[in-house]
């Protein structure tokens, strides 16, 4: 059967695997874990990604993000195929260093996001790398010693899982830590990490469930959440698709794009880019960052560049409001 293509979006929070090819290990010392986390940070910086809970084990990692206005799949090309070049030039070693492309199952924020910080935080301890939750709290290749206050990651948006337990920092540290010892005795959970209906429904118990009262539930692979968040995912997907494929091959770079807004809006191309701010020559710039951002996948940088402004004027304009539909000169 061939693999889906990936269900990605601006603001979409992701659980994403990776795993060393033949189970081979991936991070060799601390000089590996902190060049991928280097190259982590630079996209939480540029905005490609929201980091809430991340793991590096020896053979492969855990990231729970949310994506920003650039795919998931440009930011993980940026962030593996960078690292892989450097361990390889590192280690001596040639050949792929990632098993097949990474796994990543798009989540259902509530009631998820806790559970799945959890569970990802708890992977050092389960296989073995600390011996309990003190260690836990000091090692510093997972994002629990982050939240816990103990190590300095400036890039990891802690505030986000702490507001979950309390107002106050310290209430919310020990509300969280409650929460994730809580989780220690649950082990590996087939609802968070198994496929289809297990994924999507919750575990075998509600499956089971559903099945007794001879109802059906939609799921689907790559997605952790409710039928109705199922449902409504793969719907806007499709709508997404569509629009995607109503955009004609020969209009897919920027300069192109560029040149053919321009023509429908009565404008020059170099008006786009020239920083002059009169209502017409705004709205073509607007619609312009619009489809190539939001509709296109290009990241906020590239269309920055382009455009000579930079990649928060960009977003900020590209997503000022609702996505536009495609133009009929398009």
């Amino acid at each position: 059967m061939p693999r889906q293509p990936r269900l990605d979006a601006p603001g979409t929070l992701h659980h994403v695997m990776g795993r060393g090819i033949e189970r081979r290990r991936i991070f060799r010392g601390e000089a590996d874990r902190e060049d991928f986390l280097s190259r982590l940070r630079e996209l939480c910086q540029e905005g490609s990604f929201r980091v809430y809970a991340w793991a590096l084990m020896e053979n492969h990692f855990h990231l729970l993000v949310r994506t920003g206005p650039q795919s998931l799949s440009r930011s993980m090309r940026k962030l593996l195929t960078g690292y892989a070049i450097n361990f390889n030039r590192r280690h001596k070693r040639h050949g792929h260093l990632f098993q097949n492309r990474y796994k990543s199952i798009v989540c259902e924020e509530d009631p998820y996001l806790l559970e799945l910080t959890r569970y990802i935080h708890l992977n050092p301890l389960r296989a073995g790398l600390v011996k309990d939750m003190k260690a836990l709290c000091e090692y510093p290749w997972a994002g629990h010693s982050v939240l816990m206050d103990r190590v300095k990651r400036d890039w990891q948006d802690t505030g986000s899982i702490l507001a979950y337990f309390a107002r106050r920092k310290k209430a919310a540290r020990r509300g969280y830590e409650g929460f994730v010892k809580e989780g220690v005795s649950q082990g590996r959970r087939a609802e968070l990490v198994g496929g289809g209906l297990i994924r999507s429904l919750g575990g075998w118990a509600e499956v089971l469930s559903v099945r007794r009262k001879g109802m059906k539930g939609s799921s689907d692979p790559r997605i952790l959440g409710s039928s109705k968040f199922v449902e409504a995912l793969l719907s806007e997907a499709g709508e997404r698709e569509k629009d995607t494929l109503r955009l004609p091959i020969r209009i897919r770079d920027l300069s192109q794009v560029a040149k053919e807004v321009a023509k429908g809006e009565d404008l020059e191309e170099w008006d786009l880019r020239s920083g002059r701010r009169q209502r017409k020559i705004s709205r073509g710039r607007r619609l312009f960052c619009q489809l190539v951002v939001g509709k296109m996948g290009y990241s906020g940088a590239e269309v920055a560049r382009f455009l000579g402004v930079t990649t928060s004027a960009v977003v900020r304009v590209a997503y000022s409001e609702a996505l536009p539909e495609l133009p009929k000169y398009l």
